[in-house]
């Protein structure tokens, strides 16, 4: 699994209860969607969309928008579900064989409430890879964009093999319960032994399960399926407002239909030219920095001040992380008990902490999970680990996992060896003692993969309009220096920064990141580049 985007939908909000149903915690990253019912674009649009030849166009049929089924619940403020209207866009399976096999993409939107000054669709994907845009925007994100929403049709998705759109299966939900509380971070030959057969047995149930599928997920066709979409809502340009791992996206996108970019955010962003190794080792020098971050505002808190003199020496900012890396090494060895039938475990724990450093306001959730732990009782930690991995409280998980691990692998060409994460593993550990070890084994993910993925490529626009793309110096999941780095590989990016805490910007409800995003995307004037928010 890839973490390029706090990607905690309503169903995996579900799991943030706790005893009696009262919230843990307010999860916090996700978005929204509208769509419009649009006219066949030109031909030479739709061959474009899908690689046919100018004689051979693929036309998308008309979206039959309807009511919605099977979404999560809404939290108050969230959408009524009578507002909602779904859709699903027929597009080649194959877009190397775009009169051959289709498949459907599901669609949601959220109409403007202002449609005598509508300005078209704001397309949304929430991150990822893996993420329901459905589910986010079902599940109360829209309250975010309200005023986004007076001019847009606000549209999400489902990406193809996530949720709703022909999704990619590999294991059942008792072997992700076992799977997922396995160690991580092997320390010796039988948990290394394990961790590697439980790859070859994850690549294996993917084969199985969704073989037919897994070669044409990915970025690539993704953001294909982007202007097929674009070409049914009968929008001139496609607007698009991308999270995290949409960021990656987004990019692809005006890479390829640069002439077709809309008014476009991109907001915590990801550096997509470097290879995976140093992707994971920056993100974990990112988790790492976060911690410390953690650390500093819960010394100030107090539990914290009672107890730092008797718990730990030097400042107190180090003692909360020694404590954090103290708890999860006990864990190790010794997993502790939970209010449910199953134990926090090291890799279980370790996901907990990396879920509540996704946003300042799980902070204070975070904290309390670990205080809690300390005392025997892994509950929250657990709650937080299960929003990471989408698990509802009783034992589903939606396919995120699944779909985060084909989606990255179709997008990547590299398959690292044992040899290659024993190599890099000082690194990783250098960068981060609490999280790198685990996120250097993570290189092996897509090791055996019956696909091979996209070969890498410079990502630019040549002759996009302005791309705002967005990057929080207190990001732990995209770094901030992948932003400016992607701003000047698409040439006409405009760099927004926020000096924060989180993951993502606009969603943190900072005014000034969401002034100068509202003026951009409604006004069409964005903001200065190098503009910063405090």
């Amino acid at each position: 699994m890839l973490f390029t985007g706090k990607s905690i939908s309503a169903r995996g909000r579900s799991a943030l209860g706790g005893r009696g149903g009262k919230p843990l915690l307010a999860a916090g990253a996700a978005l929204l969607v509208l769509g419009v019912i649009g006219q066949y674009g030109p031909a030479d649009e739709a061959a474009a969309a899908t690689g046919a030849r100018a004689g051979e166009p693929y036309r998308p049929a008309p979206l039959a928008w309807g009511a919605c089924h099977d979404l999560p619940p809404a939290p108050p403020g969230g959408p009524a579900p009578r507002s909602l209207e779904c859709a699903e866009l027929t597009v080649p399976l194959d877009y190397s064989k775009p009169r051959g096999k289709t498949m459907e993409v599901a669609l949601i939107r959220l109409r403007a409430t202002d449609r005598a000054h509508r300005i078209g669709s704001l397309v949304f994907n929430f991150g990822g890879p893996g993420g329901s845009g459905i589910d986010h925007l079902a599940g109360g994100s829209a309250a975010q964009f309200k005023k986004l929403g007076t001019r847009y049709d606000l549209v999400s998705f489902d990406p193809r093999g996530v949720g709703r759109s022909r999704p990619v299966h590999c294991v059942g939900d008792k072997r992700k319960d076992e799977w997922l509380a396995m160690d991580t971070s092997p320390d010796n030959a039988r948990e290394k032994a394990a961790l590697l057969s439980r790859g070859r047995a994850f690549v294996k149930g993917c084969a199985n399960r969704s073989g037919e599928t897994l070669p044409h997920v990915g970025t690539v066709a993704a953001a294909r399926d982007l202007e097929v979409m674009r070409i049914a809502l009968g929008d001139r340009k496609l607007n698009y407002f991308g999270f995290s791992y949409g960021t990656w996206l987004g990019a692809e996108y005006a890479h390829r239909f640069p002439k077709k970019v809309g008014r476009t955010v991109l907001d915590g962003a990801v550096n997509t030219e470097l290879n995976p190794i140093r992707f994971f080792r920056e993100q974990a020098a990112g988790f790492q920095r976060a911690l410390g971050h953690f650390g500093r505002w819960a010394a100030q808190q107090p539990q914290a001040k009672a107890n730092a003199k008797a718990k730990a020496k030097g400042p107190a900012k180090d003692a909360v992380v020694t404590r954090v890396a103290t708890l999860l090494h006990g864990l190790d060895t010794k997993p502790i008990p939970t209010d449910t039938r199953r134990e926090l475990t090291q890799s279980l724990g370790e996901a907990g902490v990396l879920t509540g450093l996704y946003s300042k306001a799980m902070w204070p959730a975070l904290w309390q999970a670990i205080q809690q732990a300390e005392s025997g009782d892994g509950t929250i930690l657990l709650a937080l680990s299960d929003a990471l991995f989408q698990r509802s409280p009783d034992g589903h998980y939606t396919n995120y996992h699944d779909a985060a691990g084909s989606i990255y692998c179709a997008s990547t060409p590299q398959r690292y060896t044992e040899r290659d994460v024993a190599k890099a593993l000082p690194a990783f550990t250098k960068a981060s003692p609490v999280f790198g070890p685990t996120l250097a084994w993570r290189q092996m993910g897509c090791t055996g993969w019956p696909v091979k993925g996209t070969p890498t490529h410079h990502i630019d626009a040549p002759g996009a309009p302005p791309i705002v793309v967005i990057g929080n110096t207190g990001d732990p999941a995209t770094p901030y220096t992948w932003a400016p780095a992607l701003a000047e590989q698409l040439g006409s990016g405009v760099l927004l920064t926020l000096n924060g805490e989180g993951h993502g910007s606009y969603t943190t409800g900072n005014p000034c990141i969401q002034k100068a995003v509202d003026t951009y995307l409604l006004h069409g004037k964005p903001p200065v580049n190098g503009t910063k928010c405090q």
